[in-house]
């Protein structure tokens, strides 16, 4: 009897595991790829050498921006003649016809908010997000001439030049199937504090079968990450515990030592990019069940909220966010000591703007940060347009701005 009830525990225990995987598996994308010729291939998708999860980004340039046919010709003059070009992380560009003012924004979006990607020159895409609206997206980063690779369920992982690449049409990601490796998921210390969530060592190594690179005393070694168990930042290597409990000191690669381009954790609330100088240790650990999958991006909504202004004023309505950002899936981007936040907006309750660099967010989670040092959130934020009514939006000016509240 005892023999019978370890052995059905036993089988409980693989069934509760068995599930678990399946379920942290839903976070990779997955989706259709068809070729200029009309082929298609089906399986789980990564971006070049990096995205593999819906909520990687990809990262492009805006074509148009309509919202400033909101603006007076007042306010239009009064932006140009209090912007700065500036050369910063979340940078931009103004044009300076005396006619007009613009700035050139970047696009972020996850995986998970767009439906469909097609190509439509080298350096240009067509986007279907979730909502069916659609937008064209110019280069500015790798995610533009990429190779794609897919996990095809009969021909395995197939790899296809951008050049061959028509669309790739994304989907729920099945519950069974073929891929290419397993989520990483662990704890990050830093000198700041530390932040739990999905990671990205190097900017680039994020699945378990990713590779580990460095050199012992004895020789050089290639580790795949789901055998690790920790790395911990020390001199000018690292020292690496192995999940078997063998121990070693690496050095000599950019994956251990400070040409590190730094870690990458994707919280519950958005990303934080730590770098390598800022870091301490990564422990990793079973991801949870509840990872983001497809259908966590189906809801798409456009930014509502309150503007309370510096004079007493409350206005409430849908919100243009720096003359750019309407929707939940866009991107809010700051810095603090050196450590990149990237947060879509739909996960932020307040922002409150504290001196010309700096804003106070605080997280619908209960998170916050003061972020600093780019537009977002600094004097450059070119302000916000709240539709109050059925009429022609209210543009408040950022340095008019006491707390942005969103829905």
């Amino acid at each position: 009897m005892n023999s019978k009830f370890k052995t059905l525990a036993l089988a409980l225990v693989a069934l509760v595991i068995s599930l678990g995987a399946k379920a942290q598996d839903a976070a990779l994308i997955y989706g259709k790829l068809t070729t200029i010729d009309g082929d298609t291939y089906t399986g789980q998708i990564r971006w070049g050498k990096e995205e593999a999860y819906w909520t990687d980004l990809l990262n492009g340039t805006k074509e148009e921006n309509d919202n400033y046919r909101y603006l007076s010709r007042e306010d239009r003059d009064e932006l140009r003649d209090r912007s700065r070009v500036r050369s910063s992380w979340g940078g931009f560009r103004v044009s300076w016809n005396s006619d007009d003012y613009r700035t050139t924004h970047e696009f972020q979006a996850r995986f998970g908010d767009i439906s469909k990607l097609e190509i439509t020159r080298r350096s240009e895409v067509r986007l279907t997000m979730r909502n069916g609206e659609t937008m064209y997206v110019d280069g500015g980063s790798n995610d533009f001439g990429s190779d794609i690779h897919v996990m095809d369920a009969e021909l395995g992982k197939t790899t296809f030049r951008w050049s061959r690449v028509e669309s790739v049409e994304f989907m729920d990601t099945p519950a069974s199937f073929e891929k290419m490796g397993d989520v990483l998921y662990g704890t990050v210390e830093f000198y700041g504090g530390e932040y739990k969530g999905v990671i990205q060592w190097d900017h680039d190594e994020r699945l378990s079968t990713d590779i580990l690179d460095g050199d012992t005393r004895d020789g050089d070694v290639k580790i795949e990450f789901g055998n690790i168990a920790s790395i911990e930042r020390e001199g000018g290597g690292s020292q690496v515990l192995l999940k078997s409990g063998r121990d070693m000191y690496l050095r000599g690669s950019n994956d251990v030592n400070s040409e590190n381009r730094g870690i990458i954790v994707t919280t519950e609330f958005g990303r934080v990019d730590i770098p390598w100088r800022e870091f301490k240790k990564v422990t990793f650990s079973d991801a949870p069940a509840n990872l983001p999958s497809y259908s966590s991006f189906a809801n798409m909504k456009k930014l509502s909220g309150t503007v309370k202004t510096t004079d007493g004023k409350t206005l409430s309505g849908e919100l243009i966010y720096d003359l750019d950002e309407e929707y939940g899936f866009e991107m809010l981007q700051g810095e603090d000591d050196n450590v990149k936040y990237i947060i879509p907006m739909e996960n932020i309750r307040s922002i409150v703007p504290k001196n010309y660099e700096y804003s106070t967010v605080t997280m619908k989670n209960g998170t916050t940060v003061t972020i600093g040092e780019a537009r977002d959130v600094s004097e450059d934020n070119d302000g916000v347009l709240v539709f109050t009514g059925s009429g022609d939006p209210t543009y408040v000016l950022w340095e008019d701005i006491e707390e942005i509240t969103i829905n």
